[in-house]
C-alpha cells in the first residue's frame, strides 16, 4: 500500500513541477496576501484628526490643547470659530472630531466648580473608530485633571491622592498592536484558501485529461489515491507556513512564544482537515472551473468571516456561532493565537485538535463514499 500511495505522490508532484505558473502562484500567493493584509487590515487608530474651537482663551484652555496635541494619537488641524465651521468639518470627512472648550473654563476650574462640561463631536460613521476616539480623549482629559491636581497639591503644600489607583498592565500584546492578532488569523485564511483550491484541481484534472479511467481500473483503492494526492500539497502548505512566518517575523515582528512541536502539529491537522474538503469538492466536480469556483466559496469566506480571523466570535449571534463550526480555520485560528501570541501549552486548546481531527475524517469519508457511488454508476 505504502509503495502505491508513493507511486501516486511522486507522479503528483511531477505534475506540480511542470507548471512554472502554478509554482510561482503557490509560493507567491501566500506571502503577498500576508503583506497587503498585514498592512492593509488595521484597527489601530493614530494621526485622529481634530479641530479645536477655544471660546475661553487662557492659559489653562492653551494647556489643554498642548496635552492633547502632545499624545501622539491626535493631529490638531484647524482652530475655527464658527459652529457651522466644526459642522462642515464633519461633513466633508476633514476632521474626525471637534473639540468645543467653553467660555470661562479657566475660571470655572479655579473656582472650585465641578463637573465642567467639555464637549466633543465624533464622526460615527464608523462606530468602531469612535469608540476608540472616544476613549483616546477621556484619557487625554484624564491626564490633564491629574496636572492640575498636581498644581492644586503643590499650592496647598501637601498631595492629594485619590482614594483608588487602578493599573492595567495588557499580557501578550502590551502595545496592543492589531497586526501581532491578525497575523495568526492570516496565516489560517492563506493555508486554507491555497490548500483546498490547489487540491480541489487535483482530481477534476484527471478527469478532465481521461486520466481516471485508467486510475479506476488498477489495483489503487480509493483511500491510496486520496492520500497521494493530499500527501504533496500538504507538504507545499507547510513550507507555505513556513515563508508566512518567517515573512511575518521579518514584516511585522511576529514571534513564537509557544512550542514549535504544537505549532508543527497543530498545522498538520489543519492542512489535513483543509485538504480533505478540497478532496471532497475536486471529487464533486466536473471541471476545474466549477472545482475552483466552488473551493473559493467554500474556503475564503467562512475562513474570513465565521472563524474569528477579525470579527469575534462571541458577538455574533447565537444561531451565527452555531455556523461557525462549518470551517475548520475556526479551530485553528485559536490553536495559533495560543501558540504564537500567549505561548500557552496543550492543556489550552487540546479540543481544537480533536474538532480539526474529526473534521478531516467526516469530509475524508464522505469523499470515499461518493467517489464509490460514482464508480457504480459507471
Amino acid at each position: 500500500m505504502l509503495n502505491r500511495i508513493f507511486a501516486i505522490t511522486k507522479k503528483e508532484i511531477k505534475q506540480i513541477l511542470r507548471d512554472k505558473r502554478m509554482l510561482f502562484v503557490l509560493f507567491f500567493f501566500p506571502v503577498f496576501l500576508l503583506i497587503i493584509f498585514g498592512y492593509a487590515v488595521n484597527f489601530d487608530v493614530q494621526n485622529i484628526r481634530l479641530a479645536i474651537m477655544d471660546n475661553d482663551r487662557t492659559s489653562t484652555s492653551r494647556d489643554l490643547i498642548n496635552s492633547i496635541s502632545s499624545s501622539s494619537y491626535f493631529e490638531i488641524i484647524e482652530y475655527y470659530e464658527d459652529d457651522k465651521r466644526g459642522k462642515e468639518l464633519l461633513d466633508k470627512g476633514i476632521a474626525k472630531g471637534v473639540m468645543i472648550i467653553p467660555n470661562g473654563l479657566e475660571k470655572d476650574i479655579y473656582s472650585g466648580r465641578e463637573n465642567i462640561k467639555i464637549q466633543i463631536l465624533l464622526d460615527g460613521v464608523d462606530g468602531n473608530s469612535a469608540a476608540i476616539i472616544e476613549n483616546y480623549s477621556i484619557a487625554a482629559i484624564y491626564a490633564f485633571n491629574n496636572k492640575l491636581n498636581e498644581k492644586a497639591s503643590q499650592k496647598i503644600g501637601f498631595k492629594i491622592a485619590p482614594p483608588i489607583d487602578l493599573k492595567s498592565r495588557f499580557w501578550f500584546n502590551p502595545l496592543l498592536q492589531t497586526t501581532i492578532y491578525l497575523i495568526p488569523g492570516l496565516i489560517a485564511l492563506i493555508l486554507i484558501v491555497t490548500a483546498v483550491v490547489t487540491v480541489s484541481l487535483s482530481l477534476v484534472r484527471e478527469k478532465e485529461l481521461g486520466t481516471i479511467e485508467q486510475i479506476n481500473v488498477s489495483s489503487l483503492t480509493i483511500f491510496e489515491l486520496l492520500i497521494g494526492k493530499l500527501t504533496p500539497y500538504v507538504i507545499i502548505s507547510f513550507a507555505n507556513a513556513a515563508l508566512i512566518l518567517i515573512a511575518g517575523y521579518i514584516l511585522f515582528g511576529v514571534v513564537v512564544h509557544g512550542s514549535y512541536f504544537l505549532l508543527f502539529l497543530s498545522t498538520l491537522l489543519f492542512l489535513f482537515a483543509s485538504t480533505t474538503i478540497g478532496i471532497f469538492i475536486s471529487v464533486v466536480s466536473d471541471s476545474q472551473q466549477v472545482a475552483f469556483s466552488i473551493a473559493t466559496f467554500v474556503s475564503l469566506l467562512p475562513a474570513t468571516l465565521l472563524s474569528g480571523f477579525i470579527f469575534p466570535i462571541e458577538s455574533m449571534p447565537e444561531i451565527i456561532q452555531w455556523g461557525t463550526n462549518i470551517t475548520p480555520a475556526k479551530y485553528f485560528i485559536i490553536a495559533l493565537r495560543s501558540i504564537i501570541i500567549k505561548g500557552t501549552g496543550l492543556q489550552a486548546f487540546w479540543e481544537q485538535w480533536v474538532y480539526m481531527f474529526l473534521f478531516a475524517i467526516v469530509f475524508l469519508l464522505l469523499a470515499m463514499i461518493k467517489n464509490q457511488q460514482q464508480l457504480k454508476n459507471l
